[in-house]
């Protein structure tokens, strides 16, 4: 019986690390650009209740899909796109931004998908 009992808690101990291995690869983004995120999402989402789980779950979504890092490479391409002329035309032209932004917007559409 203790050997079941050994064997089962090692086991549990094994499940334990692998739930928080994983919960550690999919919680890469900060709070602050969580927060940021659903905050811009519920700004054109009618700031309600229901708007604040949906754009939640799709920060949640978005981060299962995108690291972090290609997360804020997506949003500095985005951001830097903005500026007029010559000299935001080189961050929209950009074969790393544009491959960037294509993945954001796939996981934007799959969040789209599953939380609104």
């Amino acid at each position: 019986m203790a050997f079941i009992r050994s064997i089962m808690s090692g086991g549990l101990a094994l499940a334990v690390l692998v739930v928080t291995a994983r919960a550690d690869d999919l919680n890469d983004y900060p709070t602050t650009a969580r927060v940021d995120y659903v905050f811009a999402c519920m700004k054109a989402n009618q700031e309600t209740r229901r708007a604040l789980e949906q754009c939640s779950c799709s920060i949640d979504i978005i981060a299962s899909i995108v690291p972090y890092e290609r997360y804020v490479t997506a949003e500095t391409f985005l951001s830097l796109a903005q500026i007029p002329g010559e000299r935001g035309a080189q961050f929209r032209g950009n074969e790393g931004s544009k491959s960037a932004v294509n993945d954001l917007r796939r996981a934007q559409a799959e969040a789209e998908v599953r939380c609104f």
